[in-house]
This record gives C-alpha cells, sequence and structure tokens, in this order.
C-alpha cells in the first residue's frame, strides 16, 4: 500500500543519509530492475533530496561507467541477485546491497517513521522532509539515452517533466482504482521509469512488477493474477507474448501501448485475435519524458468528438504538447501530409543534456525539441513517423530513407518484419557525398539479383545499393535495448569498405 511503502521509503531515506550518503552527494546509481526495491530506491531517493539514476544493466561495464562518470556517481544501489546475474560487471562504484539494510534498522528507525507515515500529516511531512521547498524545475533523474549513435547521453527530467507526462496520461486515458498496469519495462527506460513508476504511485491505478518482460509465461502468469488491465510494452515483447501467454493470462486486459518501435497492423490484429484487446501505437523520447503522443482506445475515449486512433499513425499529441513539422533543409513550417522534421514543444521538454550545453543547444531551440525524427502531420492532428534523420543519406542532392530500402530488401529476401536480415547505412563518397552500403547476414539472393528486385518494386536508381556495397556480416550489431546500434553499424561499413570509400 501507499503507506506501507512510504513507511519503508522514510527508513531507507534515514539509513541512507546516516550511513552511506556524504551530504554533497546528488547523484546517486540504482541497478535494480522493476521489482517493489527498484520502486523503493527511486521513492527514497528524492526524499533525501537526491537524484537517481537508474542504470541500464543490459549495456556493458563501459557504458555504465561512462554513465557513471558523467554524474560523479559514488555509491550505486543494487542487490546481490542483481549482481550474481551480471557476474562479469566492474563498475567504477562502490556498490550498495539493499539486503545489508535490513541488519542496519534500529528500533528507533522504525518507530520515528511509523509516526512520521500514519500520525504526521501530509503537510506537516513535506515541511519536515523539505519537500516543500523543492522547484519544479529541479532535476528528478537522469535517464541516459540508449547509445545507438555514440556515448549515452544524460537527460535530466525535472519534477515538472514528468509530473506534467503523468497528469497527461490520466487525461488521456483516464486512469480509475480499478486499473492495475504490468510493470515489466526497465526504470532506466524512460517508458519504464515515468509510466509504470511514478504514473503508477501518483495515480489510482495499483502496480505490479516483474523483473524482465523477456519471461512471457511468467509475466501472462501475473497479469493473470493480479487480473492486469493495463500494459505499456514494445512491439517486440507483444510478439513473445504472442506466441508463449495463454488466452486467460490477459482476459483482463483493457488498454495495451505499443512503444518505443513500429506496430506492424497484422500483429495488432493477431494480438486482438487471441486476447479480445487491440494494441494501439504511442510515441515517446527520452527527452520528451517521454510521452508525446498516443491513439487512444474507444474504450477510454470519454466524450472526446471525433476520430481517437488511427492505424499507422502514433496517435495526436498528448495535452499540453505541440508538434510542428519543418522542411528538412530550409527549416520552412509543412503542412498537413508533407513530411519533414519533427518539432515538439511543452511542459515536457527535458531540463537538458547533463553537462553538454553544447548538445542541448543542438536540440532544444526557443523551447522546441528537434526529434531527428522525420514524420508528417495529417488535417486531424495525428503523427506518422517515416524515418529518423540519421537514416537518410544525402546522395545527389536527393534525400535517401535507409529504413524504405531496409523494408523493400526484407520483403524480397521474404524475412519477418522483427528479423534483422539486412540493414542500411552510408559512408562517405568523393563523387556523390555519401554511399549507401548493405549489412546482412547470410541471404539466399546475390547482391545484383536484389538490386534488380529493388528496381523492380519502383526504387529509383539513386536508392539502389551497388552490388559492391553488400557486406556479410555475422550479426547485425544491436544494443542492449534491442535497437540497431547505429554507430556501431556505421563503423562496420567504414571498416569493410574504407579503403574503396572515397572510389565510387
Amino acid at each position: 500500500t501507499g503507506a506501507q511503502l512510504l513507511l519503508r521509503a522514510l527508513i531507507f531515506r534515514k539509513l541512507l543519509e546516516r550511513d552511506i550518503l556524504a551530504p554533497e552527494e546528488r547523484y546517486v546509481g540504482v541497478l535494480l530492475p522493476p521489482s517493489a526495491g527498484g520502486v523503493l530506491a527511486n521513492v527514497a531517493l528524492p526524499l533525501a533530496h537526491r537524484i537517481s539514476v537508474n542504470l541500464n544493466y543490459s549495456a556493458s561495464s563501459a557504458v555504465m561507467n561512462s554513465c557513471i562518470k558523467q554524474c560523479g556517481i559514488r555509491h550505486v544501489l543494487t542487490s546481490r541477485r542483481v549482481v550474481q546475474r551480471m557476474p562479469h560487471i566492474q563498475l567504477d562504484a562502490e556498490l550498495i546491497f539493499l539486503e545489508d539494510f535490513v541488519a542496519k534498522v534500529t528500533k528507533l528507525d522504525k518507530l520515528t517513521a511509523a509516526l512520521l507515515t500514519y500520525l504526521v500529516p501530509a503537510a506537516w511531512l513535506d515541511r519536515l522532509l523539505k519537500i516543500d521547498s523543492i522547484s519544479d524545475d529541479e532535476v528528478l533523474t537522469v535517464l541516459f539515452t540508449s547509445g545507438s549513435t555514440g556515448e549515452p547521453k544524460g537527460v535530466m527530467l525535472t519534477h515538472r517533466n514528468v509530473g506534467s507526462n503523468i497528469k497527461a496520461i490520466n487525461q488521456t486515458i483516464h486512469l480509475t482504482e480499478k486499473d492495475l498496469a504490468l510493470g515489466v519495462l526497465p526504470f532506466f527506460h524512460s517508458y519504464g521509469y515515468t509510466a509504470t513508476l511514478w504514473t503508477m504511485l501518483a495515480l489510482p491505478p495499483a502496480g505490479v512488477y516483474h523483473f524482465t518482460p523477456l519471461e512471457a509465461q511468467q509475466v501472462g502468469e501475473l497479469a493473470r493474477k493480479y487480473r492486469a488491465s493495463i500494459l505499456m510494452i514494445t512491439p517486440t515483447f507483444l510478439r513473445s507474448y504472442l506466441k508463449r501467454c495463454e488466452p486467460e493470462d490477459f482476459a483482463n486486459l483493457d488498454v495495451v501501448f505499443a512503444s518505443a518501435e513500429r506496430l506492424p497492423p497484422e500483429l495488432a490484429d493477431a494480438f486482438k485475435a487471441k486476447f479480445g484487446v487491440r494494441p494501439v501505437e504511442a510515441y515517446g523520447a527520452t527527452e520528451m519524458s517521454p510521452l508525446v503522443a498516443v491513439n487512444i482506445p474507444p474504450n477510454r475515449a470519454g466524450g472526446y468528438q471525433g476520430p481517437t486512433s488511427k492505424d499507422g499513425t502514433v496517435g495526436r499529441p498528448i495535452p499540453g504538447t505541440q508538434a510542428k513539422i519543418l522542411h528538412l533543409e530550409t527549416g520552412e513550417e509543412l503542412g498537413p501530409d508533407e513530411p519533414g522534421m519533427l518539432w515538439l514543444t511543452g511542459p515536457n521538454v527535458m531540463k537538458g543534456y547533463l553537462n553538454r550545453p553544447d548538445l542541448t543547444a543542438e536540440k532544444v531551440r526557443d523551447g522546441w525539441y528537434v526529434t531527428g525524427d522525420v514524420a508528417k502531420l495529417d488535417r486531424d492532428g495525428f503523427i506518422t513517423i517515416t524515418g529518423r534523420e540519421s537514416r537518410f543519406s544525402k546522395i545527389g542532392g536527393e534525400m535517401v530513407p535507409h529504413i524504405k530500402i531496409e523494408e523493400t530488401i526484407r520483403q524480397i529476401l521474404g524475412a519477418d518484419e522483427d528479423q534483422l536480415t539486412a540493414v542500411v547505412t552510408a559512408v562517405p563518397d568523393t563523387r556523390k557525398g555519401e554511399r549507401l552500403v548493405v549489412l546482412h547476414t547470410a541471404i539466399e539472393k546475390s547482391p545484383e539479383v536484389i538490386g534488380r528486385e529493388l528496381a523492380q518494386a519502383g526504387l529509383p536508381n539513386l536508392w539502389i545499393p551497388g552490388a559492391d556495397s553488400f557486406f556479410e556480416v555475422e550479426a547485425i550489431p544491436v544494443l542492449g535495448s534491442g535497437k540497431v546500434d547505429l554507430k556501431a553499424m556505421k563503423d562496420l561499413a567504414l571498416e569493410r569498405c574504407g579503403v574503396i570509400a572515397g572510389s565510387h
């Protein structure tokens, strides 16, 4: 319950301040999965006026140590069970095990926390803990980007950022005490941090947690046992649940949001056919706290007039968030259904990148966040994502989309949508500016055949990679989050064709 959580968080806060943290320590690492302990740590730290930094335990020690160094973290809160699952982890900070805290709790600690929890009015407790002195603009957490294009960047999210997102979520899907959300997304991911942690703590619904979304059967059993009504997940995990869970597991699901990657309509159809609820696509970015846009299921639309959901789109901007589309080269604002760069503004725009005012200035301009996503807005305000700026090449003066080429190659090879068989990147070229490169695993068709079939599919000649630009690799490089590692992909392409990169 809320009271039990507060009681434990107050004890935890006391132990942290008395036994672990120095007065000047601002940033504290958290290496815990979605769990009661993970929730507790993320509640206790702001009560102690500290900033939580949930570390990506699916990343390498080098990546985590980069985050630790950027924040100046001295202590990382974790558990022995977590560390046992990562025997090769080597962190440049002191590990503090939650299990060791039990022996340090005194009777006075328990009594004091109980008095504060059950007898002291909330307003008084705010003053005692100096919660009432915290500004909306103070940083609540630092979440690191996935690093798909280089070193991870620390996104500073404030109390206002996360709070505005929670308010918008509630206004969008009208949460009640009857709702229970399944929390399986990691708290190092902004989607998990805001939507499955703080939304459950700040609003009426309950939350139930499992430490990994990968264990489909256990997730299904948890959903069935606690009658979960809300699931926030990615399409990749939806595919796994579709294969491994039983219809009765998700019999009480009322809302399923799929984000972080494109939701294919056929996946949504198949999920509804089996479980009776159709997933809808949402869109977000860590820098936007994270939710930006959402398709609203009809059963949650309330009295809204007009369409609330459209297949193929990521929905409309949430309350308080505005979107506009600017021409990729001229910066001119575009009209309906014209693709260009997606810009966003609202109370959910991050405070900035930690210690990187240069990068912040690049991405946040006059209060607008430059997403890097190429998109279009229709006349009803629905957003369709068509690609990423980093997934385009400028060849012969024309913008060439990597993702469209990848999708066509995948169709030619007969690969499933979730199979990473071939990816497209580019290397510098002295004659055309850039040269398209295809990295692929073992395939049955030759580059020459693929090139001919790309032309037959209607792709312009400029979009068709040369036969000498196909390179077989053992595996497509991916991040711990499952996304393609764009930087590693680029480096691999430069390595494979570096000798001839400027000669074609």
